[in-house]
């Protein structure tokens, strides 16, 4: 393979799907068209869900999609001892069309974002450097709940077999410093943040008195413990609302509600939104409740819109972009309690909050696309150098 100053990089990205409004799809669908316009990257991107689906994030008409239509997601109706036998099934298609895929489209180099074709991407004999592109810390990566030592026990076979491989791809990209800490036994380990999803454009709105959290309604963004806090505060600030904005079921949150006597009228679920950036201009504090974070995207995009943060010292995304005491406010992990005092500190000081809102506009640049871009290009520059 020849890499000269007139060879167009061919870059192939695997992922399941970009029909959902998520962030991995978001950060996706934002680096490929910025390499395809900007840089002249020749960029598909191979999906196995979602075929006939809209996609969620605007793509630019200079990257491509193949849908391999495994559909995977027929699992999720399937009951335990179908599951397996499906799975399998479709794991060896898999294997066979993304083999085939990349022999057809011989790309120089493949990112894989660490689903089920991890498992044998390695083996597959297209030319190309292999990269995995991790969205989640180690300790929660495919993490087993529970204390059953059997459960203990396949976690560690597990993890002993993903180890091998990842120590064969090119090189493993996670997004903190902290995370790469964390992968003692591998020497491929780099860091590259997640870019900033957009900038903020002037606007005449003006900010409400109201808290924002993004995310999608699941167990790790830790919703049922914001609206712990909150119950514990909406009476002292009757003047404030909490606003939430994701995908996912609202139901078990509705009930939660009705529970902790949270009036609806202070506290709203809403679904999705593709215009999040006006939902961040239209707020004076943003708050992640999060269980775990692998990076904290929604705190990056706060921080842009001027939005002090208040956050779960959670592993690892929030301490990565959140200097505490300076933009924003981090509390221990899960405690609801000083969630709600660390809400109730910014809601109730107009100085400290405008002085973090400054300092959280100050921060924010460093993560443009530009910055994370020339990273990437980097080190795809390095791996196309080492090209035998």
């Amino acid at each position: 393979m020849v890499n000269d100053a007139t060879h167009r990089l061919k870059l192939a990205y695997i992922t399941p799907a970009l029909y959902m409004a998520g962030g991995v799809e978001r950060v996706l669908t934002q680096k490929a068209n910025y390499f395809a316009e900007n840089f002249d990257y020749d960029i598909t991107i191979i999906l196995t869900e979602g075929q006939g689906k809209p996609l969620f994030y605007p793509l630019s008409d200079k990257v491509k999609i193949v849908n391999l239509d495994i559909n995977f997601e027929e699992l999720w109706r399937c009951s335990f001892i179908k599951k397996i036998f499906v799975y399998l099934k479709k794991q060896r298609i898999y294997k066979r069309q993304l083999t085939a895929e990349l022999m057809r489209l011989r790309p120089d180099i493949t990112v894989s974002l660490l689903r089920r074709e991890i498992n044998f991407l390695c083996d597959i004999d297209d030319g190309s450097k292999k990269v995995g592109e991790m969205h989640i810390n180690r300790a929660n990566y495919r993490s087993y709940s529970g204390y059953n030592i059997v459960k203990k026990l396949f976690s560690r076979l597990w993890l002993y077999d993903l180890i091998g491989k990842l120590r064969r791809l090119d090189k493993f990209v996670v997004l903190t410093d902290a995370d790469k800490r964390a992968w003692t036994e591998l020497s491929n380990v780099v860091t590259i943040p997640n870019p900033l999803s957009f900038k903020p454009a002037v606007t005449d709105v003006q900010p409400e008195k109201r808290i924002l959290a993004v995310g999608r309604y699941s167990h790790e963004k830790g919703f049922d413990l914001l609206l712990e806090s909150w119950a514990m505060i909406q009476n002292a600030c009757p003047d404030w609302r909490l606003e939430i904005f994701g995908d996912g079921d609202r139901e078990p949150y509705y009930q939660m509600m009705d529970e902790l006597k949270i009036d609806p009228r202070r506290c709203i679920l809403n679904g999705r939104t593709a215009n999040i950036q006006a939902e961040y201009a239209r707020s004076m504090i943003s708050v992640c409740s999060s269980r775990f974070e692998g990076f904290g995207l929604s705190i990056l995009e706060a921080h842009a819109s001027g939005l002090p943060v208040v956050s779960f010292d959670c592993p690892w995304g929030p301490r990565s972009v959140i200097s505490d005491g300076e933009d924003g406010l981090l509390v221990e992990a899960e405690n609801v309690v000083l969630l709600a005092a660390a809400l109730r500190r910014l809601m109730e000081n107009d100085t400290l909050r405008s002085e973090m809102s400054s300092a959280a506009k100050d921060n924010a640049p460093w993560f443009q696309m530009k910055y994370v871009a020339e990273m990437w290009r980097s080190l795809f520059d390095e791996l196309m150098n080492n090209n035998p």
